[in-house]
């Protein structure tokens, strides 16, 4: 039964713009649907939040806020995020259409893949992840539904960023089971997230490729999430025997429980899993895992190899509705049978006749429509060498080579190819390569003496980043201006990274002491000393009359920079509290009640009272009111 006939939204135009032509796939947040954008005559993408969420002002604005954040990352394996927009009740994220099928249906029709096409698909993911991380974001939710494989066999990653389920941890559904399968520990149990815990997700991805399971399983997310936090994911050769160790140690670096073992992000994975290519043999990249419940084809180094033949996804239907080639379909002849009947010999070779005829101008026709055309092969990641031998092998060459820098790629691989790959093209044309001159480095300035503000725009013109301000005290440099960076002039970092800056606060200020003066007299003597002045708004009850200046902050001996504020607390006079009468007590019980009472304590003796242990008279009598923290004196006899 086709769902999308009973899809209210299937038929629709939003924003006057995108008619929404099939549903795709349905998640508890949100619908996609393939649509076309009618001005630009464009298939796409349309993610559209549900109704019932799209109600939440929150949601709708974290929607928003972070299709924006996605719309930022432009590279080739990234899900491109052209639009978003709301028409009426419905939220909608316009995105690339890929047509293919996903991991998650590759890993459902053959189990486990050969370490060959497993790292095939890790690399470009990592690359993506790899853009992201430098760019600031994390996904947070890698998984086999979200590495999409297109018919051109183009990775992609899908959904970075986006709406989560706020019920993800406590729902007991098998989509939520499949999500905390590749959530990192400190995600489970801290609720930390930053490029770490996309690499161990993607170590979890691997080990699923190779393997056709997941590390940890159980009957509810509380059991998986509990394996997670407190076991390490079992090396993919225990259930893969003759595994390379190699790819054991990729899953176990990924995947470590604590994350300052992992790689820091998906770039320094990226490194690592292509060293681990390196170093396996021929025979180790296709050795057939035993889960595998189907054999990719021969060529087994072309990332379209792994695609279920079985999984096809419907392609669009032509604007005028004809479905033309657009949609795969078999007709079969269900006629009533007719009886053989003898035909003459000649009507028989007319008829063979005519047969090779068509044949021949079938044959000629073939030739000119698609017998003289080929396709590009995939050639991302690939160095210039190996890509000019694939291209040899098409029947196809190297016409133009051009370089650029990539963050992610190392330098001599492959970034682009023009046509791209999948695009027919005569037999024996050029390709032109894009090959990465690796990531574009640049010179830290030198910022000394300068201020601030221009130092920051210094960097920005450079390439870089201003990064984090710490200010300290100099004599040397004066305030507002640059002393230092971190890292130091000269240094060489990746366009775009953060560089932090050290500024002068100047030459330090001793803080006078003003307490117990009179508020204007104690302006004046600290605007002499270069400093501000706030009167704060609340009053305390202290030693010094009413009125002056109880305390200060900061205090008396400390330093700070010119045009600092010094805030000062006037006082409501000292706060009265009635005297005990302790006349007659020991001297320890009259300390004590004394000081209690929030009083000092000091004993006169004389030469009668130098043994005497006795209280016989107090400077202020029983019953009456003195200062807190003033002073009464005892004699003693």
């Amino acid at each position: 039964m086709d769902t999308t006939l009973q899809d209210a939204l299937v038929g629709q135009v939003l924003d006057g713009r995108y008619r929404v032509d099939a549903r795709i796939a349905a998640g508890g947040m949100a619908t996609v649907y393939r649509a076309l954008d009618i001005r630009l005559d464009r298939v796409l993408a349309l993610k559209v939040m549900h109704p019932a969420l799209a109600a939440d002002g929150s949601f709708v604005e974290r929607f928003i806020r972070e299709a924006k954040s996605a719309a930022r990352l432009d590279h080739p394996n990234v899900v491109q995020v052209f639009d978003q927009g709301t028409d009426r009740s419905y939220v909608y994220m316009a995105m690339e259409y890929v047509p293919g099928c996903t991991l998650r249906d590759v890993l459902r029709e053959r189990g486990a893949l050969r370490p060959r096409a497993a790292l095939d698909i890790l690399e470009p993911v990592l690359a993506a992840l790899g853009a992201a991380h430098r760019a600031g974001f994390v996904h947070r939710d890698m998984k086999p539904e979200n590495v999409l494989i297109g018919d051109d066999g183009r990775v992609k990653v899908a959904d970075f960023g986006l709406v989560r389920s706020v019920d993800t941890v406590t729902s007991t559904t098998g989509s939520v089971l499949g999500t905390v399968a590749y959530l990192a520990p400190e995600q489970l149990d801290q609720g930390t997230a930053d490029p770490r815990v996309d690499v161990y997700a993607c170590g979890v991805v691997l080990y699923e490729m190779l393997t056709g399971a997941k590390p940890h399983s159980g009957d509810s997310p509380a059991q998986v999430l509990y394996r997670h936090v407190n076991e390490d994911v079992p090396p993919p050769s225990a259930l893969v025997p003759g595994l390379a160790p190699q790819l054991d140690e990729l899953v176990a670096s990924a995947t470590a429980r604590t994350p300052g073992v992992r790689p820091g992000d998906a770039v320094a994975l990226l490194a690592q899993a292509r060293e681990a290519r390196a170093a396996l043999t021929e025979e180790q990249l296709d050795a057939v895992p035993p889960q595998a419940r189907s054999v990719e084809h021969d060529n087994a180094d072309d990332r379209t190899s792994v695609i279920p033949r079985a999984l096809t996804v419907p392609r669009p239907l032509p604007v005028d509705g004809d479905p033309g080639d657009g949609v795969g379909h078999t007709a079969r002849f269900q006629g009533t049978p007719v009886p053989p009947r003898r035909r003459p010999r000649r009507l028989v070779l007319s008829v063979a006749v005519a047969v090779l005829l068509v044949l021949g101008a079938g044959t000629g026709v073939w030739y000119i429509n698609s017998g003289q055309f080929t396709k590009v092969p995939p050639l991302l990641t690939k160095t210039e060498a190996q890509a000019r031998d694939r291209l040899e092998q098409a029947g196809l060459h190297v016409g133009k080579v051009k370089r650029a820098y990539d963050d992610t790629v190392a330098r001599g691989a492959v970034i682009g190819t023009d046509p791209k790959p999948g695009a027919r093209i005569r037999d024996h044309d050029a390709v032109t390569l894009t090959v990465s001159l690796g990531p574009k480095t640049v010179k830290v300035p030198d910022l000394a003496d300068l201020p601030l503000a221009k130092a920051r725009a210094r960097l920005k013109a450079a390439g870089l980043e201003p990064g984090m301000v710490t200010r300290r005290f100099s004599d040397e440099v004066d305030q507002g201006a640059v002393i230092a960076t971190t890292p130091r002039t000269g240094t060489e970092r990746h366009a775009g990274s953060a560089i932090a800056l050290t500024v002068s606060k100047g030459s330090p200020v001793d803080v006078p002491d003003v307490t117990g003066e009179d508020p204007a007299d104690a302006r004046q003597e600290l605007t002499d000393a270069g400093l501000k002045v706030r009167i704060a708004g609340t009053q305390v009850n202290s030693e010094y009359d009413k009125g002056k200046v109880a305390r200060q902050s900061p205090g008396d001996g400390g330093q700070v920079a010119r045009g600092d504020t010094v805030t000062l607390t006037l006082s409501k006079g000292p706060q009265m509290v009635e005297v005990p009468d302790v006349t007659g007590d020991s001297v320890d019980d009259a300390h004590r009640a004394l000081e209690d009472a929030g009083f000092k304590v000091n004993e006169d003796r004389g030469l009668l009272g130098l043994f005497g242990d006795t209280v016989k008279k107090q400077s202020v009598e029983g019953g009456g009111t003195a200062p807190k923290g003033s002073t009464i004196t005892i004699t003693i006899r």
